[in-house]
């Protein structure tokens, strides 16, 4: 078993940074390889729910273990090549957002895998794309500022 952790600051609010975080149909727009998410069972804001992260041919199963928004949001995800559990939290810092996030990988296979995926920052590395998420969340937030009232942050 594999343990990555990884923490960011994003300069915008908790629920913004869970949104964008849970929103399926961008996911594509930060995780590399993903080229759809199908068969979601439900609100991905709720434990039980299920769907399938498509990469190319391959698929990864995963269902939601636990979702308090804003705060937390976590899924066992898997396939035969990577499978374990993310788990991401966003806290409320000054202006933005402290976003952890840990993932737990199972398996030897899965566990080179893992640590191949959370050695550097490149594009495709699990820091690479919490930074590419990272980007794309200031981004959005700094387009509509005005949908945030002023220190409310759920």
């Amino acid at each position: 078993m594999g343990r990555h952790r990884f923490e960011v600051r994003i300069a915008a609010p908790p629920q913004h940074v869970f949104d964008l975080y849970t929103n399926l149909d961008r996911m594509h727009e930060w995780t590399g390889g993903v080229t759809g998410v199908v068969e979601v069972s439900g609100p991905v804001d709720q434990a039980g729910t299920t769907y399938t992260v498509v990469f190319g041919r391959m698929r990864s199963p995963t269902t939601v273990l636990a979702a308090e928004r804003p705060r937390l949001f976590k899924t066992r995800f898997g396939n035969a090549a990577l499978r374990g559990t993310a788990e991401a939290t966003f806290a409320a810092e000054g202006e933005g957002t402290r976003m952890t996030q840990e993932f737990r990988t199972e398996g030897k296979v899965a566990g080179v895998l893992g640590r191949i995926f959370a050695l550097g920052s490149y594009k495709g590395s699990f820091r690479g794309e919490l930074n590419e998420f990272v980007r794309i969340a200031e981004q959005d937030a700094a387009k509509s500022p005005k949908e945030w009232p002023a220190g409310r942050t759920s």
